[in-house]
């Protein structure tokens, strides 16, 4: 059975990109502390396109992604839902770079938040 190459990435397959890209000495000097996030998410760009993805890193201003394909960066609406809630929220991507087995990460800030209880 083929595979979709637009499926959403599994928790093997962020494990093994992160692994693959260790820890950097590296200071950012950023502005939030990051935290580690793996769950679910769904990215739409401008032109109504919905990529599966899986968050990697969420802060107070942004978030990292973990997908399949390259995302242009620009203004996109990521979706993440927990069992209790749903959140989306408008991102500015600003950027987006290979890494292994076809996949891509990105990352960008937050524009605006919005939650519900589902």
């Amino acid at each position: 059975m083929p595979v979709d190459p637009w499926s959403r990435p599994s928790l093997t397959d962020l494990r093994s990109v992160l692994e693959s890209i260790g820890k950097s000495d590296v200071n950012h000097n950023r502005n939030a502390e990051r935290l580690e996030l793996s769950v679910p998410a769904e990215i739409t760009t401008s032109r109504g396109n919905t990529v599966a993805a899986v968050t990697r890193e969420i802060s107070r201003f942004g978030l990292g992604l973990l997908h399949k394909g390259y995302i242009q960066p620009e203004e996109v609406t990521v979706r993440m839902a927990s069992d209790t809630r749903e959140f989306e929220y408008r991102v500015k991507l600003e950027w987006c770079n290979p890494c292994d087995n076809g996949m891509f990460i990105s990352g960008g800030r937050f524009i605006t938040q919005k939650a519900s209880a589902v």
